[in-house]
């Protein structure tokens, strides 16, 4: 019997119990159960089984009264869940997880609620992008500062966040990847156990502030992923990895160039210190400072000035530098303090808005859409648009719940990474790029705009017709470039109309963006749009 079965099975034998924390119900709907006193009497007996269950109770969802499987069809069972997550908020309680089987042609479901509110959404979530070559040892620091563990030497820690098994197999991310953890009065609260969602979950809602890592791939041929996890994504700073062993490479400057473009306050943290002696570490510190320069930044060594100057300094031309190991854990107390400090730094700005980096399906709950909220904020049983779709229109759906790091909130504002499980349409009709919006709004799909460019790189000129891959938000798409004044060279700034090749989306002027082909690369603004009409 599997893990899943066998939970069923505990939870229909509990609930033969008389006065147990296990309550059986075939459905829920909010024209029925959230309506006169039902809502009050439903809320009491929910609270009833909390406090039989010392906290936690547990809903069966899809049975008779007898605990004989019926199953229902999955828009009932969202429903279901939906009325569920409402009559818990109205108990000071939260679904914690939700696990579903398929019985009857329908659904079975086993919801574990507990005591207590779900996270405040407030401004206590600071949200860090990685960025640095392959090898570099960006996901093991990550791993080692989410877990308090030490790495193994062999990239153990890393596997906390890859994704995919042939990462995992080959020791190298292929996409991005997120960990969080987070702060209370005494320190670090660090994830358990990662590969368990519940212990990532436990973290949102047991500590007072919480760091989010969107973790990015340093290897060559995923460039454009990097660019779509530093630019698509509403972070607060930049975190750039330099290997001891290796020092500074041609990936190092390109991911660095992206942090500049982003204007993101950025951390470089030399990894690996252990693998190397005293002098080494001091060269490679000097290579990265010498960079830093090159670009007109001024280098802090943490180590020297300490986390206060850090904190007070680090902005738009200062960049703290910390020396790391995630084998002897070497300098990951001083980052943890930098992240326990460093203020938020991105803004709020207007209505509700979230660009779609992922989409995905699941049993009983959906098309599911993934991303940062950029703007605003969201509730379950929101009504929104989503879009623009390749002909230029926006759909109508609506907000049927929202899970940050699998635990499931009732709202969420600007900065959360968050799934938005959406009513109203297939996942299949779902791209990254298109962006979620208030059901009032009218917006307007753009497929050519004009912009202000700087080639950073190119070995000629950039011509009339030029075709980077233009990436804005979470969009990353063919673009034809016109320049004003027929071409731009490397260093050039100028004007120039940008042409998306395929389809429309959603820009606004002021919005950054980076391009690139090939080894060509370059940054921009946004500086007038065209609507379609």
């Amino acid at each position: 019997m599997s893990r899943d079965r066998a939970l069923l099975e505990r939870a229909l034998d509990r609930g033969e119990q008389d006065g147990g924390n296990v309550e059986f119900k075939e459905r829920l709907s909010r024209d029925v159960h959230l309506e006169g006193g039902r809502r009050e009497s439903l809320a009491a007996q929910l609270r009833h089984r909390l406090l039989s269950g010392d906290g936690e109770a547990t809903y069966v969802v899809g049975v008779t009264d007898d605990g004989g499987l019926a199953g229902i069809d999955p828009e009932t069972f969202s429903e279901t869940m939906d009325v569920l997550s409402l009559l818990a908020e109205e108990a000071d309680a939260h679904i914690d997880d939700v696990q579903t089987w398929g019985v009857n042609d329908g659904l079975v479901g086993v919801a574990l609620l507990q005591e207590g509110s779900v996270l405040e959404t407030d401004d206590e979530h600071v949200v860090v992008g990685t960025a640095g070559h392959v090898d570099h040892g960006k996901s093991t620091l990550v791993g080692s500062l989410v877990t308090g563990t030490a790495d193994d030497g062999n990239g153990a820690t890393r596997s906390f966040l890859d994704v995919q098994p042939h990462e995992v197999e080959r020791g190298l991310s292929a996409d991005l990847s997120y960990a969080v953890y987070g702060f209370d009065d005494d320190g670090p609260v660090h994830v358990r156990n990662p590969n368990r969602k519940a212990d990532r979950a436990a973290i949102v809602e047991e500590a007072d502030r919480l760091v989010s890592f969107v973790d990015t791939v340093g290897h060559e041929p995923w460039l454009r992923t990097t660019i779509r996890g530093l630019v698509g994504q509403k972070l607060d700073y930049g975190m750039l990895v330099v290997a001891a062993d290796d020092g500074p490479t041609r990936t190092t400057r390109e991911h660095l160039g992206v942090l500049l473009a982003t204007e993101l306050p950025t951390i470089v943290a030399i990894t690996k210190t252990d693998a190397v002696s005293d002098d080494r570490v001091e060269e490679v510190e000097r290579e990265v400072e010498a960079l830093l320069r090159e670009v007109d930044k001024s280098p802090l060594r943490v180590a020297r000035h300490g986390v206060d100057a850090a904190i007070e300094e680090i902005g738009e031309r200062v960049v703290p530098i910390v020396e790391t190991s995630a084998i002897t854990m070497d300098g990951l107390e001083t980052l943890d303090e930098l992240f326990d400090r460093l203020p938020k730094t991105s803004q709020d700005m207007g209505e509700f808005r979230m660009y779609v980096d992922r989409s995905y399906s699941v049993t009983g709950v959906g098309a599911v859409a993934s991303g940062t909220v950029m703007a605003g904020e969201v509730e379950a049983g929101d009504e929104l648009l989503i879009g623009p779709m390749p002909d230029g229109r926006f759909q109508e759906v609506e907000v049927r719940s929202i899970e940050m790091h699998y635990h499931r909130v009732d709202q969420a504002q600007a900065g959360r990474i968050v799934g938005i499980a959406l009513k109203g349409i297939k996942e299949s009709a779902i791209e990254r790029g298109m962006v979620l919006l208030p059901r009032e709004a009218d917006p307007k799909p753009v497929r050519e705009f004009e912009a202000e460019v700087m080639v950073l790189n190119h070995p000629t000129r950039i011509g009339d017709g030029y075709e980077p891959v233009v990436h804005l938000e979470t969009i990353g798409e063919a673009a034809a470039f016109h320049p004003e004044d027929g071409r731009l060279l490397p260093g050039d700034t100028g004007e120039t109309t940008v042409r998306f090749k395929f389809r429309p989306y959603l820009v606004e002027q002021g919005q950054k963006f980076v391009f690139r082909e090939g080894r060509s690369k370059g940054v921009g603004t946004v500086t007038e749009v065209h609507p379609m009409d």
